[in-house]
């Protein structure tokens, strides 16, 4: 229904309202109720005389009293006066017109008379905190269409992304945020973890160089300083990896809640981790070595899912057969040499650089 329609009719409504006692002429009230009573105190009366309650006197003087009475109330009544016509003629003019142009005059500017009716779709997408965290997301992106440059919304989207596995949109939302919101080591890292993420767990050369601008801006980065270790470890470095790993538990607080994660990675290229504190050894209790196996299994499960999509990765294929070397899976390392040289058997460049690579790592033949 037109909503100018709906204005209009509660308009006439609250004017019907005013004018209604406007209209109305006063009646005369008739003494009929009057009568009645004293018709019945007459009888009353008789009856009283019949019964030998009353003498003749009394009754006759009721019967007197009760007659002037009843006259009085059965004399026709003064009319009472009209109001004035004019004044009511003015009122009603002031209620015709004066009531919907003070209502305009007020809804104008304080209403929205130009906004039209909010869609049911788009009623349903209002936020609350019992919406998928999809759908949030979808209108933060909605949000983002149309303000590009809002930098906060791209931090705060960003990480939400890479919850939901969306790595690729999460890498370019960390680079909006940076580019919007300003640089900082936090963001940098972050863009590292994501372009990591979306590699399947392979710490690339474009990862590793946010990680090192990280570190440049804060030397004391904890995210950037653990994944330039496992870039190491990926590299066949396990010793510098070790050395990464061994600095920042140097320099980290007992209490620190990621030192399980390091202490178990510098376990894993067999180096050796500085002695901890009774603290920190009943902190490390809370991450079993089943939930560490099964993070680093993850990360090479995904690494090799990756391949079987795009096997021309050379480095993507060695870090594949290190990881199950180091994991002491060999069987699995030597079926990873077998598809690794299957997928770039028709290119002779990385078929040789796959063959130098499987060489160093002592899996050639």
């Amino acid at each position: 229904m037109n909503l100018w329609f709906v204005f209009a009719l509660m308009t006439v409504a609250a004017v019907f309202a005013v004018l209604w006692p406007l209209g109305r002429r006063h009646r005369s009230q008739t003494g009929g109720t009057e009568e009645s009573v004293y018709r019945d105190q007459l009888a009353e009366v008789d009856r009283d005389l019949a019964g030998g309650l009353i003498g003749a006197a009394e009754a006759e003087a009721a019967r007197v009293e009760i007659g002037r009475r009843l006259l009085a109330a059965s004399a026709e009544p003064l009319p009472r006066a009209e109001p004035n016509g004019s004044l009511r003629r003015a009122v009603a003019i002031v209620a015709l017109v004066g009531l919907p142009l003070a209502a305009l005059a007020l809804y104008l500017p304080l209403g929205s008379p130009q906004l039209g009716d909010f869609p049911l779709a788009a009623r349903s997408r209002a936020s609350d905190g019992t919406q998928p965290l999809v759908n949030l997301v979808a209108q933060v992106e909605a949000h983002l269409e149309k303000n590009p440059t809002d930098g906060r919304g791209w931090t705060v989207l960003a990480p939400v992304l890479e919850r939901l596995g969306r790595y690729d949109d999460a890498v370019r939302a960390w680079r909006n945020s940076i580019q919007y919101a300003g640089d900082s080591s936090e963001r940098r890292a972050d863009l590292g973890e994501a372009l990591t993420a979306a590699a399947g767990g392979v710490v690339t050369g474009e990862a590793k160089a946010e990680f090192e601008r990280a570190l440049a801006m804060n030397a004391d980065d904890i995210k950037a300083s653990y994944f330039l270790g496992l870039a190491a470890e990926q590299d066949g470095r396990t010793g510098e990896a070790a050395s990464i790993w061994n600095a920042m538990l140097a320099k980290a607080p007992p209490d620190a809640p990621w030192r399980p994660l390091v202490q178990a990675a510098i376990a894993r290229v067999g180096g050796v981790a500085p002695a901890l504190s009774n603290e920190t050894m009943a902190a490390a209790k809370d991450m079993t070595q089943t939930d560490r196996n099964a993070m680093v299994r993850g990360m090479v499960e995904r690494l090799a899912a990756r391949l079987k999509q795009n096997g021309d990765d050379v480095e993507g294929w060695l870090r594949l057969v290190r990881a199950y070397m180091v994991m002491g899976e060999r069987e699995k390392a030597v079926s990873a040499r077998a598809d690794a040289r299957q997928a770039v058997a028709n290119d002779a460049e990385r078929l040789r650089q796959l063959n130098e690579g499987l060489k160093n790592l002592g899996l050639d033949g």
